[in-house]
């Protein structure tokens, strides 16, 4: 009888904010094996070695095989379920951070067509995959080996993509300049105007341009940077609240413990004392 296995690996503390890996392993299923349906909160790529299966998301389904890819969307309810004669084997990564969703634009994933059929380098993909699996580890080098490599498969994916349209291409460039501003600048008390005014966009194009390309406004991406980065002082300094306020651009520390608990479902001070055990923000 056919030998069925899985080896996964799941991070304990996402300290990079720009790209991260989330989980990481690979699996040769039984017959009909399913996953879901269910949501996830990050991406996530599988790379499929062998076999075939359905891959279930946005009220569709996909047959998929050997060769192909298909990617798993952040809050997006999907399944995936294993062939009852050839069960599929498979590689995945999963993956967060600011970084992450104007990379996948940059390839052939979308949320209309959410695979990749005969994907071109696929063995060199799923090398890479295995190249992060041999990089885990939940010290902080192992965090930024991880990383590189999730960026060097991540770039396969972008190199083997059909050209996109220049309008395309363009909206891609304000966002990417807005989030470098954000980046840069969350610290301080700024504003979406400030934001638009760097791109050298009106607002509500500035909007426009973040909802297509990222799926969140630009005042709702500066707040969920602000608050990942309050997760990493909470867990990692002694600062006081109104100390991590001051850091992450907020002159109100109610404003801020009152922003964090509708994000995360608690204050501030009730996430400080839960990761002091393994947890922390995703």
């Amino acid at each position: 009888m056919e030998a069925h296995y899985k080896n996964s690996y799941k991070v304990t503390e996402k300290e990079l904010v720009s790209l991260s890996v989330y989980n990481v392993g690979y699996q040769k299923c039984d017959p009909l094996y399913q996953w879901g349906p269910g949501i996830r909160d990050h991406y996530l790529i599988h790379y499929i070695i062998s076999g075939s299966g359905l891959y279930t998301t946005g009220g569709r389904t996909h047959t998929l095989r050997a060769g192909d890819c298909f990617l798993v969307y952040p809050n997006t309810e999907a399944s995936y379920l294993a062939d009852s004669a050839d069960p599929w084997e498979y590689a995945w990564v999963g993956f967060t951070g600011s970084d992450a969703a104007i990379i996948l634009q940059a390839t052939d994933f979308s949320r209309e067509k959410p695979y990749i059929q005969n994907t071109p380098c696929g063995e060199e993909i799923k090398r890479q995959l295995l190249h992060i699996y041999d990089a885990r580890g939940n010290e902080f080098e192992h965090a930024v080996a991880m990383t590189g490599r999730l960026y060097t498969m991540l770039s396969l994916f972008m190199h083997s993509a059909d050209k996109k349209s220049d309008a395309h291409n363009t909206v891609n460039s304000y966002v990417q300049k807005g989030i470098e501003y954000i980046s840069s600048n969350y610290s301080y008390p700024i504003t979406v105007e400030d934001i638009a005014s760097y791109v050298g966009l009106s607002r509500s194009h500035l909007f426009r341009s973040f909802q297509t390309v990222l799926g969140v406004s630009p005042k709702e991406y500066l707040t969920n940077l602000r608050i990942k980065q309050s997760c990493y002082l909470l867990e990692h300094s002694d600062l006081s609240i109104m100390a991590i306020a001051n850091s992450i651009g907020f002159d109100n520390s109610l404003y801020f413990s009152k922003t964090f608990h509708k994000k995360k479902g608690m204050s501030p001070k009730e996430f400080r004392k839960m990761t002091k055990t393994p947890s922390g923000c995703v």
